[in-house]
């Protein structure tokens, strides 16, 4: 039960709850469950966690977190064909990224001789058989949801006959595909799922955990309410595609429990995001295919594409939170998500100077050989984090945009003429550029008026431009990868007539390899974040060595996709 303690601050965040925790707060109330609270996360372990999962891993963890209960991981690996051992070191390092620890971590296969023992329980009890039709079969005897389907032949098989069966499913004899077992509830119920589910069936497979001691595997609507009854969870929290599975949970429960103890199943609204596809089907299609470089690809929506692109575990669970959970299905904005990283960023990243497409900018009237340093505020949302001192020379590397020799009336950055200020340094005249014999600008040329300093009393003069800068002589080479949102249109799962790959965006990576970084970030490591001043949040690579940085591009400063639909 709550202490007093926690009460007012419940009482409190009364309007925020979600249903869920209404629920729970419900419960609690009128004592269920002896005042106990016990989720559990129960990935299958055939791919890895997306941006989807979060949202399922912070409900399960997070009210198991608020009430004092306990959340256990329980891998659903009831199919060796498709899991592997990779797929849950990676979900378990998802998991603890996002902030969360389970109490306990279990496997479905734990229960597989619970399982087994309660299967010919039901068959001894007349309440389920061995089918030996095909599936095709199975498939048109079920009926459809307004015809009632037909009883299988083997319906009323011998108890005896079927116990039999059973035991040489498990025992190799039985070919896969040949044999399954049924419960036997009600092949008239307007409930399809009542209409003799299958339970168990064949695969000679070896399992990641069991080896060969099984070729019989449980079915998961027969497996995960049996195995949140055997831990003892009290609300079971799932997506809305299961509610029309809950009758059958319960149904399973019933003939298992022996006392007042009942896991309840609640379901809650997947997350689909726009410009971005869930299935892991075709996920694991990108990266089977090559069309990404792997399942941490940072344009994937896997939680460790996510991590590489320099998402954080604290943007992604304000971005769950703000979202909600609620019984009806949505497409989110993705421009959502992409707010929640940079409102976090903002508050947390030190500002740096990264040139991208570098040209040389030479201030003509400034001393050769001279170096000062210039200071820049490390953030200044958060004064704590202080300041660096940047050396500042006579060239200095400028974005290739940043100039234009014929400039329209807007432009208010470097056009002969005019002047902008240097961030942090002087204020500076451009009066030309030097360019190749193909017309390309390889050099611009200004003079700086060295009153103008930042600090100094003629610093307050103003003017309307200010651009980003490295110092030549002390700038670092770096590789940027500049990515944007993997598909072209807002909801790709709804292009049915399109072969998804058609959808994808040709301009997602685009990589920059003559990129200037100030010399500050020489030290930076894997996964550090930073805003690249004026140009977007970006993190380092882990390809990154010694001598070579590489930084991806996080999110641009402002939405660029919403420029272009307006």
């Amino acid at each position: 039960m709550m202490s007093e303690k926690e009460t007012p601050a419940v009482e409190e965040n009364k309007k925020s709850l979600n249903f869920i925790e209404q629920i729970v707060e419900k419960d609690l109330k009128e004592g269920k469950n002896g005042g106990r609270v016990q989720t559990r996360f129960p990935p299958e372990p055939n791919g890895y966690l997306h941006i989807g999962h979060a949202k399922a891993v912070c409900i399960d963890f997070g009210i198991a977190e608020r009430y004092g209960g306990i959340c256990n991981l329980r891998f659903d690996d009831t199919n060796p064909v498709k899991e592997d051992v990779e797929y849950v070191d990676s979900i378990m390092e998802d998991i603890q990224w996002l902030g969360f620890q389970w109490k306990n971590v279990f496997y479905a296969s734990d229960y597989f001789q619970q399982l087994w023992d309660f299967a010919v329980r039901l068959i001894k009890e007349g309440k389920a058989y061995v089918d030996e039709q095909s599936a095709e079969e199975i498939a048109r005897q079920k009926g459809t949801p307004t015809v009632p389907g037909t009883p299988s032949p083997y319906r009323d098989r011998p108890i005896e006959e079927s116990l039999d069966l059973f035991y040489k499913m498990n025992s190799g004899e039985i070919p896969e595909g040949k044999m399954v077992l049924r419960a036997k509830i009600d092949m008239a119920s307007p409930n399809m799922h009542f209409r003799d589910p299958i339970m168990y069936r064949v695969i000679h497979i070896p399992h990641h955990r069991t080896g060969t001691t099984w070729k019989a595997y449980p079915m998961y609507d027969f497996a995960h309410g049996q195995s949140d009854y055997f831990e003892g969870v009290t609300h079971s929290i799932c997506t809305l595609e299961f509610e029309v599975h809950r009758p059958l949970y319960d149904w399973f429960i019933d003939q298992l429990a022996t006392d007042d103890y009942r896991p309840r199943q609640y379901e809650f609204n997947r997350l689909n995001m726009t410009y971005t596809m869930m299935s892991k089907r075709k996920l694991l299609q990108l990266v089977q295919e090559k069309l990404v470089s792997g399942w941490d690809d940072p344009r994937m929506p896997t939680l460790c594409g996510l991590r590489r692109r320099g998402y954080t575990p604290e943007s992604i669970r304000n971005f769950v939170d703000s979202i909600g959970y609620t019984k009806y299905d949505g497409i989110i904005d993705v421009s959502l998500l992409e707010h929640a990283v940079r409102d976090d960023l903002n508050k947390k990243a030190v500002r740096v100077s990264g040139v991208i497409d570098p040209v040389k900018l030479i201030l003509t009237n400034y001393p050769e050989g001279k170096t000062e340093e210039v200071e820049m505020v490390n953030n200044p949302e958060d004064e704590s984090m202080g300041s660096r001192m940047v050396k500042f020379t006579r060239e200095l590397w400028i974005e290739r945009e940043d100039f234009m020799e014929v400039a329209p009336k807007k432009y208010y950055r470097l056009t002969p003429g005019n002047e902008v200020r240097l961030k942090g340094a002087y204020i500076v005249k451009c009066t030309g550029c030097k360019k190749d014999e193909n017309g390309n600008v390889t050099e611009v040329y200004a003079e700086y008026d060295p009153q103008t300093r930042s600090g100094m009393p003629e610093a307050n003069r103003k003017v309307k431009g200010t651009i980003h800068w490295v110092s030549v002589q002390h700038a670092i080479d770096a590789e940027v990868r500049l990515y944007d949102r993997l598909f072209l249109v807002e909801d790709p799962a709804a292009e049915k007539e399109k072969d998804f790959r058609e959808l994808l965006n040709p301009d997602s990576l685009i990589v920059k390899r003559n990129c200037k970084v100030e010399e500050y970030l020489a030290s930076a490591k894997p996964l550090d974040s930073f805003q690249f001043q004026r140009i977007g949040y970006f993190n380092v690579d882990p390809d990154t060595t010694d001598g070579r940085l590489v930084f991806n591009r996080t999110v641009a400063l402002k939405d660029s996709w919403k420029k272009q639909s307006n």
